[in-house]
């Protein structure tokens, strides 16, 4: 079985010969499926790429629900039933694993584009797996509360950088092995995998509840809580451990290594000045040039390519400084971080507190722990299936239709107007109102910026950056999710700000998330990055068009002060 068939086209075909862009896409156009959905290559792509996303949901859900049993069972809920967990190091612990994100989404993003995407993909892994064995490992004889809290801190933060290195890296490898015509739709497909991971961790603590409901409900044997958080947690191993050797073998693809090309240290005069006459034909990707020894321009980057690779291979930082140098390249990077941010503030506010929101709204109300945590997991359940699990799936049907800057935006405005209703009539909505609310903001997330602000990283930016830019954008949105998790518990306080002041800051942060996109986010449908920087390339560096500061490689000696 392959694993890892190709299907996707490259600027050049099986030949190494230059394709046009308008014959590209023709290609695209005239692509016929063998599935109506998606072929068996795809469905293998997307199962491998796609579990790091699901390790990132249901890590993320399963904190939701397994937080109120940490906070039974080691702060004094069962004894006195007043829970004593502090909101802020709640906060801390439910924020570990997205600090350990950015880590992971910088590092394994930069050597991802450096070294290439096999020589990491598989380790991020290796790392979330370590994460989990020893979250679920927290010994019992360790004395006090807090410690067992700075244990979970910890391991949750080392499976964090796991699960963010696999952000760029994954949505890298399936970008670049995708269909023009269906890449939106394939990176669709892994990033919802977010939503089975939701449901799937509801599911399991209905079923873990049920197995020790007579215990705890019954006989009031709450100290198996215990047991149940480590399964809750501890289940996560078998897709990890699934699909780790298949991420270890994976090979290097071709877009990327043809994008990578630009990378390389190169004289770009030593090729101009064999161009005495210059004759240019261009129709979208493929350009003639004829020289004056009668060589085409294959033979002049074939010869430029020879010169590359006797300078060596050697890792450059420099080369995502020279691209974004350029004002129209950051804006695009600017767009793309700054989007996620509030979306995560917004997104993950709710999320890692559902539990705290439901029970403020009333719906996880009961008569004793096992009722509060089975009414609590059953709306967190309801919520995933009629919002949640559903805005991902909407979002694979129509992206390639309406596009990514609809979808982002509409997403966010309609997800704010759903928090300003509920923070505007928080006094005069019943409980059932807030929670129809509740899912519809969940299903305008996840049909808008939750999975748009992913993709479009993925398509906007060339390969040979692509890692290193979606990790920045990543991160920066984590940066957004960790505020949202120090900060929610404390400021949703009814001696602070309160529930309904908290979620007119996530109306604010949807606003200006539709705002930014309207004038910083192009739309990336029918767009091939790699074929743009290509372009961009010849001009400045094989055309002689690149004198100067017009030359990326001019750009960058200027930064180091060598330029004129």
């Amino acid at each position: 079985m392959v694993l890892w068939q190709e299907e996707a086209y490259t600027r050049t075909d099986e030949n190494g010969s230059p394709v046009s862009f308008e014959a590209y896409k023709e290609r695209e156009r005239n692509l016929r499926r063998r599935w109506k959905f998606m072929s068996k290559s795809d469905a293998q792509l997307y199962s491998i790429t796609g579990v790091g996303f699901f390790l990132d949901s249901y890590d993320l859900f399963i904190v939701n629900l397994v937080s109120p049993i940490w906070t039974y069972e080691y702060w004094g809920g069962l004894q006195d039933k007043t829970p004593h967990y502090p909101p802020l190091l709640r906060g801390l612990v439910n924020a570990a694993a997205n600090m350990g994100n950015i880590i992971g989404q910088l590092s394994f993003g930069y050597l991802g584009d450096i070294y290439g995407r096999r020589f990491v993909y598989g380790n991020e892994l290796i790392i979330g797996i370590v994460g989990l064995i020893l979250l679920i490992s927290l010994p019992n004889s360790i004395p006090t509360a807090t410690l067992k809290s700075a244990w979970i801190f910890c391991w949750r933060f080392v499976l964090g950088i796991g699960i963010g290195g696999d952000y760029p890296i994954s949505a890298a490898i399936v970008a670049e092995r995708s269909h023009l015509k269906t890449r939106g739709q394939s990176l669709g497909w892994i990033f919802s995998n977010q939503g089975w991971g939701n449901l799937t961790g509801s599911l399991i603590t209905l079923i873990i509840l049920a197995c020790f409901g007579p215990a705890l409900y019954g006989e009031g044997k709450y100290g198996q809580l215990d047991a149940v958080w480590r399964l809750q947690i501890g289940l996560a191993l078998i897709p990890a451990l699934a699909t780790l050797y298949p991420r270890l073998t994976m090979p290097e693809g071709r877009k990327f290594l043809e994008s990578r090309e630009l990378n390389r240290p190169r004289r770009p005069e030593s090729v101009n000045s064999r161009l005495s006459r210059r004759s240019r034909k261009s129709r979208g990707e493929c350009v003639e040039l004829v020289t004056s020894d009668g060589t085409g321009l294959q033979e002049e980057i074939d010869a430029a390519r020879a010169e590359i690779e006797e300078q060596g291979r050697r890792p450059r930082l420099d080369i995502f400084f020279v691209y974004f140098s350029e004002w129209r390249h950051l804006k695009v990077l600017l767009g793309t971080a700054m989007t996620w941010f509030f979306m995560d503030v917004a997104f993950y506010g709710t999320n890692l507190n559902q539990s705290v929101i439901l029970q403020e709204i009333g719906f996880s109300k009961g008569s004793n722990e096992y009722d509060v945590l089975k009414r609590n997991t059953i709306g967190n359940l309801i919520i995933a299936v009629a919002g949640y699990v559903p805005g991902y799936f909407v979002t694979i049907l129509f992206i390639e239709r309406l596009g990514r800057r609809w979808i982002q935006i509409q997403g966010f405005l309609i997800a704010g107007l759903m928090f300003g209703i509920i923070a505007g009539g928080y006094n005069h909505i019943g409980t059932g109102g807030k929670f129809v609310c509740l899912a519809f903001a969940q299903f305008f997330f996840n049909f808008g910026p939750n999975a748009t602000t992913f993709i479009v990283p993925a398509e906007v930016f060339p390969s040979r950056v692509r890692g290193f830019a979606h990790g920045v954008s990543a991160a920066t949105g984590k940066v957004g999710a960790i505020l949202s998790a120090l900060l929610f518990n404390y400021l949703s306080g009814p001696t602070i700000l309160g529930l309904a002041n908290v979620l007119w800051i996530f109306f604010a942060c949807n606003i200006l998330g539709a705002i930014i996109t309207y004038f910083l986010i192009p739309e990336t449908k029918w767009k091939d990055a790699d074929v743009t920087d290509y372009e961009e390339w010849m001009e400045a560096n094989v055309l002689g068009r690149g004198n100067g500061l017009k030359s990326r490689e001019g750009r960058w000696n200027w930064l180091r002060g060598k330029g004129k």
